[in-house]
């Protein structure tokens, strides 16, 4: 017999709506003693049936719903959500002829906790929910009844695993090692991955578009790349005819690769076009903005400032300071293209510290234009939470 949860009433409202997540203080009582990542029903108070969910309880998320109808979360359950992302991203990759992208963005996809990447011929997953641990196995079997012939490799090496009452994890689930690296191409752009050491699961696949959309902005102008990575912003400004690219980051490792990807484009970095700076960009923005050093571009793409609300109050420090040094090392009518990855940071408030910010750089400031997450990071009507990558084109006056 299948665990239950029965909610207290009034709980119920969210999960007609769709939403897929169960708080443990919205349970009156469970039946049953289901194990870590179980399969349990969901009940409203009154006994009616709701949804399938898997049960967490070291989480304050107690259940995230696999489905809302009546069916076994088994191999043909996976295969079908499996085919059904794939149907969705069919359009976008043919488009942007797309050997890269993200097959599963978790909730938004009906797959809580599951983030799925396909970089060639391998499938990265990252398994951040105690259901999706549950059914790691049956997942893998799924992707292979889909993509068979196709590695797949698990960096499940994230923090927020703990919530969950899991230790983080990665390795070979089924075929090969990744090498070094996995060149993929997006938008006729070729990039190296490194699966097993790069970030997340190796690229930022869902800054896509945005890196699409900045070719407009670069045409024979001084760029300056800031938190580059393996130089994905830089490599499209490149392509957009960019007079002189500087890719400013922390890692050598990262611009290593970002150097080989240039490379690899066949662009034409001789005499000092392209150059990829070691440097803290905190400190590197104040030393350009201190020598007098202008450029015509600033973007501005930082890893994640907020992983909580207690860290939300520094996150809005660390981006007004870093746009308003940006804004005052712009030549008069420059861009400035800024984004965040927080997802407790909502547009709304990330507007707010841009213009925070130009008040303390004593600039003029116009928004020209609003970018959010790749077409294949969707966000589902029923989950908003699935939403959490925002920018801006900004022209300094």
């Amino acid at each position: 017999m299948t665990a239950a949860i029965y909610l207290v009433k009034g709980r119920e409202k969210s999960l007609l709506r769709k939403h897929p997540w169960v708080f443990s203080r919205g349970i009156s009582k469970v039946e049953g003693e289901p194990a870590l990542g179980e399969t349990v029903d969901i009940f409203a108070h009154n006994g009616k049936w709701l949804a399938k969910g898997a049960y967490s309880p070291h989480s304050q998320i107690r259940a995230r719903v696999w489905s809302f109808v009546k069916q076994p979360i088994d191999q043909t359950f996976f295969v079908e959500r499996l085919k059904d992302a794939l149907l969705l991203r069919q359009d976008i990759i043919e488009r942007d002829g797309l050997t890269g992208f993200r097959l599963i963005a978790a909730e938004s996809d009906g797959l809580p906790g599951i983030t799925i990447d396909k970089y060639d011929n391998f499938l990265v997953c990252q398994l951040l929910s105690a259901g999706a641990e549950f059914h790691k196995q049956t997942l893998v079997s799924a992707l292979l009844e889909v993509f068979p012939d196709h590695n797949i490799y698990e960096r499940s090496d994230v923090s927020v695993r703990k919530k969950e009452g899991l230790s983080e994890t990665t390795g070979v689930l089924h075929g090969e090692l990744p090498p070094k690296s996995v060149v993929i191409e997006e938008n006729g752009v070729k990039i190296s991955v490194d699966i097993v050491n790069g970030h997340k699961t190796g690229f930022y696949l869902d800054q896509r578009d945005s890196r699409q959309q900045a070719i407009k902005y670069v045409k024979d102008k001084e760029v300056l790349n800031c938190f580059s990575y393996t130089g994905g912003f830089g490599l499209y400004a490149l392509k957009g005819d960019a007079k002189r690219v500087i890719n400013a980051d922390v890692s050598q490792p990262a611009l290593d690769t970002a150097k080989y990807n240039a490379e690899l484009n066949q662009f034409d970095i001789s005499k000092k076009r392209a150059v990829f700076l070691n440097a803290d960009v905190f400190k590197l923005l104040r030393e350009y903005r201190d020598q007098g050093t202008k450029f015509d571009v600033v973007i501005m793409d930082p890893p994640k400032f907020a992983e909580s609300k207690a860290q939300l109050n520094g996150a809005c420090r660390g981006y007004k300071d870093i746009n308003m040094l940006a804004m005052q090392i712009l030549n008069p009518g420059g861009t400035l293209l800024t984004y965040s990855c927080s997802g407790l940071m909502d547009q709304a408030l990330f507007q707010k510290i841009i213009a925070d910010a130009a008040v303390d750089a004593e600039r003029q400031v116009k928004f020209v234009e609003r970018f959010e997450q790749a077409a294949d990071h969707p966000t589902d009507t029923a989950y908003p939470e699935g939403f959490y990558l925002k920018g801006f084109a900004c022209k300094v006056l």
